[in-house]
């Protein structure tokens, strides 16, 4: 059996869904196993630039299957809404997508919810993308969540539907909000359900099949593992456990199975939303460093917080997750730099610290160590091998290898799948 799992090694939008895309070219399954449409996978193909939320980045590969798994909630108004882009270029998934009905829906409310939520904590707000994740997991923690499955039992699915609308006005309500209508979401519900309902059908045993069967599987992760609930900066998380680990619950493969983990990371680092940043650059590098990388949100398009890479947790979510390796991005971002800094460590009361010493507050106090390193100043887009890179960009490349104890077997040289150098 060969099973590949796609981490994020940082905050996310590390560019995991161009290797998914890369990668996928030689799987048979594809899982996306964890979180929502607040995940967004930018893929550059001979189709065009998709912005994939809710739909495994493999879609683009006409022997892979891809699974929606039972970890995802899904927005079924945005989930028809890909598919349909799908079909406006010519991409044919038909009988290759298929759906887990233990999905949980996020529906009107959760996202209506996610917005109050956040006005009603004001200064200590989260900095969600206001999707409606959190409300709907914690619905499906409370026992309070409806499921794909529900749909295809109209008397049901409006009976709990109709319960939750009456519960979720009261607290509208009672934070300012409007009221809504159960009819009118149980119209659009079931019209979005009609459309998809031929790519619904339980995925257990496709994924057992394919392991049994030595099939190639590769597992997609959204967001990444500092953004766990466990082991991020809590609150500044999200609502789904996002490391390797959420593969057995949420796509239905054992941990054993798993023989490769690859650590998606940018040269740098990026993050969207409150929270700590012990490396972000507020000033002339930090907005060089946005330009050059096109860093705006793929799901909000707010502006991402830059800053240099910090090897502290790079190291950190490869010892939660168990990397077998690094991919690394946008290393093209730097070329016209003379100077990057590469963060070794933390110091927090002038003693050396590690992110996992403190929370959230502890890790606003640490200050990073930095050692500096020339840059190559000439474009990389056209390497295809390391040895092509230039001297001073293979140097950058060692010492953060180095210092991460991980080798980096793919680097992005250019956004799209034929700029990567694979080793």
């Amino acid at each position: 059996m060969s099973v590949t799992a796609i981490v994020g090694a940082q905050w996310g939008d590390e560019g995991k869904g161009k290797f998914v895309d890369i990668l996928a070219a030689d799987a048979d399954l594809v899982v996306r196993y964890n979180g929502g449409n607040n995940a967004g996978h930018t893929i550059v193909n001979e189709y065009g630039t998709f912005k994939l939320h809710l739909v495994p980045s493999g879609i683009f590969h006409q022997q892979a299957v891809c699974i929606i798994g039972p970890g995802v909630v899904i927005d079924l108004p945005g989930l028809v809404e890909e598919l349909r882009e799908f079909e406006a270029h010519g991409i044919n998934f038909k009988g290759r997508l298929f759906i887990s009905p233990r999905c949980h829906l996020i529906l009107p409310y959760h996202r209506a919810l996610d917005r109050l939520y956040e006005e009603a904590k004001g200064r200590l707000s989260t900095g969600t993308t206001g999707r409606g994740i959190g409300p709907a997991y914690a619905d499906k923690a409370g026992y309070n969540g409806i499921r794909l499955s529900d749909l295809a039992r109209r008397s049901l699915f409006l009976e709990k539907l109709g319960l939750q609308v009456s519960i979720k006005n009261r607290l509208s309500v009672a934070l300012g909000g409007e009221t809504m209508s159960a009819d009118k979401i149980a119209s659009d519900y079931l019209d979005y359900y009609n459309y998809i309902q031929p790519f619904v059908r339980e995925t257990f045993g496709l994924v057992q099949d394919a392991i049994q069967g030595g099939k190639r599987v590769l597992l997609e992760g959204a967001q990444a593992a500092l953004l766990d609930p466990d082991w991020g900066g809590y609150p500044f998380v999200t609502a789904s456990t996002t490391l390797v680990s959420a593969a057995t619950a949420g796509a239905g493969v054992p941990g054993r199975a798993i023989e490769r983990i690859i650590g998606v990371a940018k040269a740098y680092t990026t993050r969207v939303g409150n929270g700590p940043f012990p490396t972000e650059l507020t000033g002339a590098d930090g907005e060089h460093i946005r330009k050059n990388g096109q860093e705006y949100g793929t799901t909000t398009g707010r502006p991402r917080r830059c800053g240099w890479f910090d090897t502290e947790v790079v190291r950190f979510a490869a010892g939660l997750n168990g990397f077998t390796e690094l991919a690394l991005t946008k290393l093209d971002v730097f070329d016209d730099f003379e100077t990057i800094q590469l963060a070794t460590g933390y110091e927090w009361g002038g003693k050396p610290a590690h992110y996992y010493d403190g929370d959230a507050i502890f890790l606003e106090e640490c200050q990073p160590t930095y050692e500096s390193w020339p840059g190559w100043q000439q474009s990389i887009n056209a390497a295809q091998t390391f040895e092509e890179l230039p001297e001073n960009a293979r140097k950058y490349l060692q010492r953060l290898e180095a210092v991460t104890g991980l080798p980096a077997s793919f680097i992005g040289v250019g956004p799209r799948r034929e700029e990567t150098i694979i080793r």
